[in-house]
């Protein structure tokens, strides 16, 4: 019985991931996603695209438009690259996506739910509407994604000093991402005074981008009101897109929800802080599928978990 038992046991190997076959094999389902509207701009993305080519020296900066040039670091990121600028931001996104699918089966792996759950976990990222429909387009969600979910990892593995320069860095891709750092001082996931100092950094950058950094440029406010609620909700197209955002993650992760290991379950009240800009931008402008792609790193240990019960009874 000792000797069936020891030939049924699965070896260690067969616990771990080979990253770099699993990197290369989600590089390659990205790239495929990808390339049908590689480099496109619209609407907001065309500011951020205008955004890089002032960084180039390619543009006035009478030619921006606010908010979009105060979220620096990926226009920066893509204005530092060598080559055509619009197919290096493309690129660019490309590898943040890969990225951001290699670090969230990194912490569906470190919550102990196996690599095959671990790999599925990167596959709901790339395989998605919003990776099809905006990761593409020149826009900065790419790099936010990416930050939130190697904040997660650091969450989950417990490992603080990861977390708070994921939240630094996020801040600098999208403002509303320093809500993970007051999320990370007030749960007490790190020491004090360093996560107030981390705080600090991320409101200094915020006031140095916008007063120092990118300047001059008209003042904008998003205010809230009823029209843009009834007009939202006669937005066939952004409706559609938040639904076909939210179709495959969101009922997994209600699925999963139960079956959730308590290192994942801290996740639940990030969730819920990080679903308020969203919120509130849907009060004041028009929202798409993004403001759900936004919440996938938060999700997606969530929808891993889905079925985890049924498997443990069986």
């Amino acid at each position: 019985m000792k000797q069936s038992a020891t030939l049924i046991a699965p070896a260690p190997a067969q616990r771990r991931l080979d990253w770099l076959q699993v990197a290369a094999g989600f590089a390659l389902l990205s790239c495929i996603v990808m390339v049908w509207r590689w480099g496109g701009t619209v609407a907001d993305s065309q500011a951020y695209y205008d955004t890089a080519r002032w960084l180039r020296g390619e543009l006035p900066a009478s030619s921006l438009e606010a908010p979009f040039p105060y979220r620096l670091l990926v226009p920066a990121l893509a204005a530092a690259l060598p080559g055509e600028l619009r197919n290096g931001f493309a690129m660019l996104n490309w590898l943040l996506v890969t990225l951001a699918a290699c670090l969230a089966s990194a912490a569906v792996l470190r919550a102990g739910l196996g690599p095959r759950r671990a790999v599925a976990a990167g596959l709901l990222l790339i395989v998605s509407l919003p990776t099809f429909w905006y990761a593409p387009y020149l826009v900065v969600d790419p790099g936010s994604v990416c930050a939130r979910a190697a904040f997660v990892l650091g969450v989950v593995s417990g490992q603080p000093w990861l977390a708070a320069a994921a939240g630094l860095a996020g801040t600098a891709v999208r403002e509303e991402n320093i809500l993970l750092l007051v999320w990370l001082v007030a749960m007490r996931r790190i020491a004090i005074l360093p996560g107030l100092a981390v705080l600090a950094a991320a409101l200094a950058w915020i006031v140095a981008v916008r007063w120092w950094l990118v300047t001059g440029l008209p003042a904008y406010r998003w205010t809230p009101g009823w029209r843009q609620v009834l007009r939202a909700l006669g937005d066939w197209r952004s409706l559609a897109s938040i639904a076909g955002s939210a179709v495959l993650v969101a009922p997994l992760a209600l699925l999963g929800w139960r079956g959730a290991p308590p290192v994942v379950r801290p996740l639940a009240g990030l969730l819920a802080l990080m679903a308020l800009p969203p919120l509130y931008a849907a009060l004041c402008v028009r929202v798409d599928g993004r403001a759900v792609w936004g919440l996938y790193p938060f999700l997606l240990p969530f929808a891993a978990c889905a079925g985890r019960e049924r498997a443990a009874r069986r």
